[in-house]
């Protein structure tokens, strides 16, 4: 079995938060392998960029999850485990890399993005890491008005 250490980024813009249609149609967020000793953060925060032209930065952690799947070109077993970061886009402007077999992606209403995200752990990181990012706003602006 492959072992692999990866890192990605749920991604919000205010309301809204950014997904993207792999090439077998499901609806994931930006995510990557972690290589050459690259940190977790610089992984989460290049992969976003790679993968959806967005600039964001980090403003929390947000958690763990993993997944296994068969790899037919490796013909073996694939483990990822990924850590993930809440992070807030500093403006809207993307630009999907479909070179990396993206078919589509963008910002979307949390409840609607929740809607169409495929796998459930992916559903459940997103509720918790918007919630998360709705506390650490307000604390910021309960910071401003101190």
């Amino acid at each position: 079995m492959i072992v692999r250490n990866c890192a990605g980024g749920v991604v919000f813009n205010e309301d809204k938060v950014f997904i993207l249609k792999n090439d077998k149609d499901e609806w994931v967020l930006p995510k990557g392998k972690i290589r050459n000793g690259s940190l977790p953060t610089e992984t989460a925060i290049s992969r976003v960029k790679y993968e959806t032209g967005v600039d964001a930065n980090i403003v929390s952690t947000a958690g763990e999850t993993n997944y296994e799947f068969f790899s037919l070109s490796r013909k073996q077993e694939v483990y990822n485990r990924i850590i993930w970061y809440v992070m807030e886009a500093t403006n809207i402007d993307y630009k999907i890399n479909y070179e990396e077999g993206f078919k589509d992606g963008g910002f979307y209403p949390i409840n609607r993005a929740i809607d169409m995200i495929t796998y459930s752990q992916d559903k459940s990181l997103v509720i918790l890491s918007y919630k998360q990012y709705l506390n650490l706003k307000d604390i910021e602006i309960d910071e401003i008005y101190a």
